[in-house]
């Protein structure tokens, strides 16, 4: 049954708008008169401009109608704020959901090029880090696919995170260059900067009988949008991420410069850029925790004076429909500072009452929680936001206060104890602020984003907020596009299942299951495997490439790719690739088909345990992929640099994906649905959207292993104790004792030694006790392969079965059910 608040389901496959002949005009056109070369002496980055260009003839063409559409019908708009935006290359992805890539091939092809050389010179968008950011990506490729008026927000970083190199095996963090020759994609609109207010003074003003509050900033920063086109799937609907750019609003002084201060004379631009220099600034000092919460505030400030900006300009100065118009997504708490600072703008600008401010507060903004562990939710120092904010403090005091005293003081009277704990504000030897708390209290919905993890939100996380507003609190089950994850990134696969379904199924991925009668055909299985042995031959030169290391695409390509977090629980794929190492030294004759077990992970800077398992990972994989003893029955890559770029190359040759995390601490996961969808296997705990895979896939076409939720909180009841483990299995203890001596850092013993301790002395994510189960679930993965039938089927199922995981779907449910908005398709 088609979603009422969508626009009416039709086949949407894109066509070409043009022939390869009149493309590859426009492509030499902009080569000669956009970059002033021509073909005898254009590189091959000069041709990627080039292209982009004349793709840009259509994206742009796009953005006016969608936004003069948008703007005629004036329904109710969403605005995703979120610190990160995985976005990856654009190149591919904005030709396939044109309906160009075939047109672009073609035509490149007659100028003499190759369309994957071309498209190689495109950098990534280091807009983000992990989960958070490429689920934000899909969400709005999404948006403009369905027609819903959206805007994305976010900060336009110089640099993103960092460009991942190994030394010696341990992570060093380089600049990520991704605009250092420019960005075709993007367009500076200066014409909608903003103003932004730091540190100061609020003062209190009696005027005409009224009390006001007036916030005397001692900094202001002036933020600069910068566009970067959204193409829907079919290419009607083009809908924009708007990232800000810091610049200090006077940021050239000329008496300092003549005066002879060269350098002090761009002082103040210097600092204010930093506000915008790189994603996630190290927080372990206070200037960094300060940098991390001017980055929150100068988005999210910025985004809500563009959205207000916007409303005005429709609708004039009247307000009353403000909240009625403009939804608000708080993607985690980054953005949270927002809900005060929508607070500040109604009471202090506009002159609303505060329980009229607050209800339309309340009805614009909801909240997506993504985790359940403690130190995810942001909590900032109670004097810190006095100083970089005293105005959102004061706001914050008088929001936690009603709260308490009217909402939670009428549910439980007298209960001073369930009010410490739903409190904004933690009391200790440091008084915090709790920004989980400020976006629950300051959403009308809260959603988490899998079943299993929505359950625990409101069951271990809040559920005093749960019992106060039972309604509150829903599930919006993550989601991926098919278009970049399958039809750009795989196109061998997305060729083998338009022999067999209609062509539009990037759009309705559910005719999927249309597969579903062939996964025991002979025949169809062969081409299936064919087209993953193809994508792994593709993959060993591109491991080969980057690591140096000769891998084999006969051998079974065990994948784990994800953010390094102990949670995620790299270091036990780690422990059984010892132990399987082990087994071969002491019997040459162990029977096991070749593996190849590939990491890719990034650790945060100044996570220290998670860069000792980068270490350690990389020190095993050289001793173990030198050791001519095992005969190349294993071999362990840690690719470097990990990116959306190299995950689209990595994901189509995936046969297993390992999705290991504790049981109850991964929210939902996205990766485990990209790597599912393009016929690998998963290996994972209960735990996420695992379970949801294991659902729709079927139970027998994924391996499950490992304690259960209520496993884990038993064992934490009745005292967890990891030395016990360690001593009572032999072949654990005698891996982790490898890792205290020099076995794999000849002359260096002790090394690896970090790794060892943290799981036997604390382990706080349960890795010991999942060890013996986790290597009987590869027994099972091995001798499923050995079956090439029982796996083929296994892995044509899950491609089958994944219509559940379309990002398309998530967002179906967030317009539905939280946003209330419809679809509104642009017109020509």
């Amino acid at each position: 049954m088609d979603d009422p608040t969508m626009p009416s389901k039709k086949s949407v496959a894109p066509t070409p708008a043009l022939t390869a002949e009149q493309f590859k005009t426009s492509v030499v056109k902009h080569l000669r008169t956009t970059l002033g070369t021509y073909e005898e002496k254009a590189s091959k980055q000069a041709w990627n401009k080039a292209l982009a260009a004349a793709i840009n003839e259509f994206v742009f063409e796009g953005v006016s109608r969608t936004r003069k559409t948008h703007a005629n019908v004036g329904a109710r708009a969403v605005h995703y704020l979120s610190l990160e935006f995985l976005m990856g290359r654009l190149m591919s992805n904005n030709l396939q959901n044109l309906g160009l890539y075939s047109v672009a091939e073609e035509a490149l092809k007659s100028l003499g090029l190759e369309i994957a050389d071309v498209l190689e010179e495109e950098p990534d968008m280091a807009l983000g880090n992990g989960g958070l950011g490429r689920l934000a990506a899909c969400f709005i490729d999404s948006m403009a696919t369905l027609s819903i008026p959206a805007v994305g927000y976010g900060i336009h970083y110089e640099h993103g995170l960092f460009r991942q190199e190994f030394h010696k095996g341990r992570q060093v963090e380089r600049p990520d260059q991704w605009r250092e020759f420019g960005n075709p994609w993007e367009i500076c609109r200066p014409e909608s900067a903003q103003v932004i207010k730091l540190y100061g003074y609020v003062e209190t003003v009696y005027e005409q009988g009224k009390l006001s509050k007036v916030w005397h900033p001692g900094r202001t920063i002036r933020a600069i949008p910068w566009d970067i086109p959204v193409v829907g799937y079919g290419g009607q609907n083009v809908n924009v991420l708007r990232l800000w750019e810091s610049r200090a609003d006077k940021f050239f002084d000329w008496d300092v410069f003549n005066s002879g201060g060269y350098v002090d004379a761009y002082s103040e631009s210097v600092e204010a850029e930093t506000i915008s220099k790189v994603l996630y600034p190290n927080d372990e000092t206070d200037a960094g925790k300060e940098l991390r919460l001017i980055q929150q505030y100068f988005f999210s400030a910025a985004s809500i004076a563009d959205v207000m900006r916007r409303y005005k300009a429709a609708n004039g100065e009247d307000l009353a429909n403000f909240a009625k118009l403009n939804a608000m997504q708080l993607n985690d708490t980054h953005p949270a500072i927002a809900i005060p600072e929508l607070m500040r703008v109604l009471v202090d600008e506009e002159n609303f009452a505060w329980d009229e401010a607050w209800a339309m507060t309340r009805e614009t903004f909801s909240y997506t929680n993504h985790t359940l562990l403690p130190e995810a939710l942001e909590k900032w120092s109670l004097k810190l936001i006095e100083k970089v904010l005293p105005r959102h403090m004061e706001i914050i005091l008088e929001i936690n206060s009603r709260f308490l005293t009217q909402e939670v003081e009428t549910m439980w009277p007298g209960n001073n104890d369930i009010k410490r704990k739903l409190s904004i504000v933690e009391e200790g030897a440091e008084q915090m602020i709790r920004m989980g708390n400020l976006s629950v209290i300051g959403s009308h919905t809260v959603n988490g984003v899998a079943q299993i993890h929505s359950d625990l939100v409101k069951k271990d996380l809040f559920p005093e907020f749960d019992a106060l507003w039972p309604n509150k609190f829903v599930n919006v089950t993550n989601g991926i596009t098919p278009r970049r994850w399958m039809k750009a990134c795989n196109p061998r696969l997305s060729a083998l299942i338009e022999q067999h379904i209609d062509t539009d199924w990037p759009r309705y991925l559910e005719k999927l299951t249309g597969l579903k009668p062939l996964a025991d055909d002979q025949a169809f299985q062969d081409s299936f495997m064919a087209v993953k042995h193809e994508n792994k031959v593709d993959f060993v030169k591109e491991i080969k490439t980057l690591t140096g290391v000769d891998v084999s695409a006969d051998a079974i390509f065990d994948v784990q790719i994800k953010r390094l977090h102990e949670y995620k629980r790299q270091h036990l794929n780690l422990l059984h690739i010892m132990a399987l190492y082990r087994r071969v030294l002491i019997d040459p004759n162990y029977d096991m088909h070749p593996r190849v077990f590939i990491f890719g992970a990034k650790a945060a800077p100044g996570y220290k345990i998670a860069k000792e398992i980068i270490f350690a990972i990389n020190k095993v994989a050289e001793k173990i992929n030198n050791d001519r003893r095992i005969n190349d029955k294993i071999k362990v890559v840690f690719l470097p640099n990990y990116r959306v770029s190299l995950a689209e190359k990595l994901i189509p040759a995936a046969d297993v994906s390992e999705q290991i995390s504790l049981a109850g601490k991964e929210a939902s996961g996205t990766g485990n649905m990209k790597l599912a969808l393009n016929g690998a296997i998963t290996i994972g705990t209960m735990d996420g959207a695992n379970i949801e895979i294991a659902e729709e896939a079927g139970s027998d076409n994924v391996v499950i292993f490992g304690m259960e939720v209520d496993d884990v909180v038993a064992l934490k009841n009745k005292g967890y104790h990891p030395a016990d483990y360690y001593r009572s299995n032999e072949e654990l203890k005698a891996v982790l004792d490898w890792l205290e001596g020099d076995f794999f850092t000849p002359g260096e013993p002790g090394l690896l030694a970090e790794v060892k301790r943290n799981l036997v002395e604390s382990d706080p994510f349960m890795v010991l006790p999942d060890f013996e189960s986790y290597c009987e679930a590869h027994q099972k993965i091995d001798a499923l392969y050995r079956d090439k039938k029982a796996w083929a089927k296994a892995a044509i199922l899950n491609t089958a079965s994944l219509a559940k995981f379309n990002s398309d779907r998530s967002i179906q449910d967030y317009a539905q059910n939280i946003w209330h908005v419809k679809g509104v398709e642009a017109k020509s």
